[in-house]
């Protein structure tokens, strides 16, 4: 296993969550990292716990990445801050499940500009630095909703299946550069994403129901292991799903 000592890591979506727990793993393991979401407090106070626990530096950056400026410039930040940009996790996404005959279109347009354009955006910042310095690696976290769909998923599953897509193509064209890819597909995971569906057919259909959930910090040590692997090793695509009780 590789020392991520003096390595840089950029966690879109770092507020909570998962990409809160990937902040505390990589930070365990030597990374500096710059977290970035649009709650600038909830990064203020994982900074705190994130310097208070390990010996590495750490950076805020608020950042909307439905904006490829901000993007742009969380990737400027970061070099001027630490010289590189060693690992980009493209983990900010929304899960706004719904049945298509209820047609929610805006969640469905926000499910695009979050979890599609938004990991385009992490890509065109990041990967110029990482070709330049013949040496990176991409986490995109896609999900199993990107392997099978299911109803109410079919936008989102869309979504995800377009990050796998997205994953595959770089590991294709990417092969020779030093860059590294890794697609990350959770199971059930018990964070905030299902707090913010709005379909009462769908809070109909899972209400009441038992389903073994997964804990963001399984998905951190996923990303962990795939970042930490010998510079040969390039470690395509992990799922992790809960076992069922």
């Amino acid at each position: 296993m590789e020392t991520l000592q003096n390595k840089t890591a950029i966690i879109t979506g770092a507020s909570s969550g998962i990409g809160k727990a990937i902040a505390h793993h990589l930070a365990s393991h030597g990374a500096n990292v710059v977290l970035a979401a649009r709650r600038s407090e909830k990064l203020k106070e994982l900074s705190d716990e994130v310097k208070k626990d390990y010996s590495v530096d750490t950076k805020v950056i608020e950042t909307d990445v439905t904006k490829k400026e901000d993007l742009e410039n969380l990737v400027k930040e970061t070099k001027e801050a630490f010289g590189s940009v060693d690992i980009f996790v493209n983990n900010a996404g929304v899960m706004l499940l719904s049945f298509l005959k209820n047609d929610h279109v805006d969640e469905w347009e926000q499910m695009v500009d979050v979890n599609i354009k938004g990991v385009l955006f992490g890509i065109h910042a990041s990967l110029p630095t990482m070709i330049e310095q013949e040496s990176g690696h991409v986490i995109n976290i896609s999900s199993v909703a990107g392997h099978e769909v299911f109803p109410s998923s079919a936008v989102y599953s869309a979504t995800k299946y377009a990050v796998r897509a997205l994953s595959m193509g770089m590991e294709k064209e990417l092969s020779s550069t030093g860059v590294r890819v890794t697609n990350i597909s959770p199971g059930a995971v018990d964070t905030e994403l299902t707090d913010h569906i709005t379909d009462g057919d769908v809070l109909d259909m899972f209400k009441g129901r038992s389903t073994q959930t997964l804990n963001a910090e399984d998905i951190a040590k996923a990303v962990t292991y795939a970042v930490t692997q010998p510079d040969y090793v390039d470690v395509n695509e992990v799922m992790v799903r809960p076992m069922q009780k």
